[in-house]
């Protein structure tokens, strides 16, 4: 059943495959859509991945079909080395939209076999920031937030120095100030810890915190945690890095947001961007350029996340647009 001005146009195609033999699967085209349209109609997230099999999007979209409910997107993806199927669907329900996204979750999981995450566009996931004294990305988040770009809501602001302090008080935001040094850093993680579990936060972002987290905090979070930086690890490791880059003449600066895992810096990478460098830039120029790609790169990453666009499987991602 459609809503009423809103075109959708399905398309079904054969695709065959020797190993398999040909099924059909469906190609969504959806119109436009406009943010008033989701405002008033709350829809489910679902994000699948698991072993592919033929039938797989037929089997989901008419499931939906089938309880008069309407997709407004689709998007699938097939890593062919590893034979896994990737699906991002959402859809505007018929019933009552928990009992729907439960009754779905059951079928992907039981029936389909699929690793199955389901959310609710109406989520608003609680944020913790994380920020040492390095400020562009601290204000660029929260204000974002403010402005109403982010899925979620900032809980609370943890850092290990007081600098950003009245700043965050500015906003409204609860701050805590938790000293970390090597005597003392398995006790400040631990009250880390306690702040997040406090404050209900189901996502960790790293605004340029200057600590590294220790494997039993990661392990012990109970959420993802994002982190930024530049991209010129590993080849300029250490502090100042975009003085190291000037001085071997590079032509391309960037940065990297990646999901903090107990390898430093080789979670699963989720956005990541690039500016071009040449000789009439000077120091001052690639740390602006930097900063602006950081910004952009950590928001970006961070709205991916909380509008459940990423799947991660064998230390990377799947992200859907």
């Amino acid at each position: 059943m459609m809503a009423e001005g809103f075109e959708s146009d399905i398309h079904c195609e054969a695709i065959g495959k020797a190993a398999r033999g040909a099924f059909a699967i469906a190609a969504l085209r959806i119109g436009p859509i406009s943010s008033r349209f989701f405002m008033t109609n709350p829809t489910i997230i679902a994000l699948l991945h698991g072993p592919d099999q033929p039938g797989l999007v037929s089997r989901v979209s008419s499931w939906i079909f089938l309880r008069g409910s309407n997709i407004v997107h689709a998007d699938q993806h097939e890593d062919p080395e590893a034979e896994i199927f990737f699906q991002r669907i959402e859809w505007i329900p018929s019933g009552p939209i928990k009992d729907e996204a439960a009754s779905f979750e059951a079928f992907a999981t039981k029936e389909l076999g699929m690793s199955t995450r389901v959310a609710l566009s109406t989520d608003r996931p609680k944020v913790a920031l994380f920020v040492s004294k390095i400020e562009h990305c601290f204000h660029d988040t929260i204000l974002r937030f403010r402005s109403g770009e982010m899925s979620g809501e900032l809980a609370c602001v943890v850092s290990n120095h007081e600098d950003l302090a009245k700043d965050a008080k500015g906003y409204g935001l609860p701050f805590y100030h938790v000293p970390v040094t090597k005597a003392n850093k398995a006790e400040a993680e631990a009250e880390q810890l306690r702040l997040v579990h406090q404050h209900g936060a189901e996502l960790i972002v790293m605004a340029r915190y200057m600590q590294v987290l220790s494997d039993q905090f990661l392990a012990e979070a109970g959420c993802p945690v994002i982190n930024i930086h530049h991209s010129f690890l590993p080849a300029f490791a250490g502090g100042r890095p975009y003085h190291q880059a000037h001085s071997r003449g590079v032509k391309l600066i960037g940065a990297t947001a990646h999901y903090a895992t107990a390898d430093l810096d080789e979670g699963p990478i989720i956005h990541q961007d690039v500016a071009r460098i040449n000789h009439r830039n000077a120091v001052p120029d690639l740390i602006r350029k930097g900063r602006d790609l950081e910004k952009s790169v950590f928001a970006q990453a961070i709205r991916l996340h909380l509008e459940n666009r990423i799947l991660v499987y064998n230390n990377k991602t799947v992200v859907f647009d």
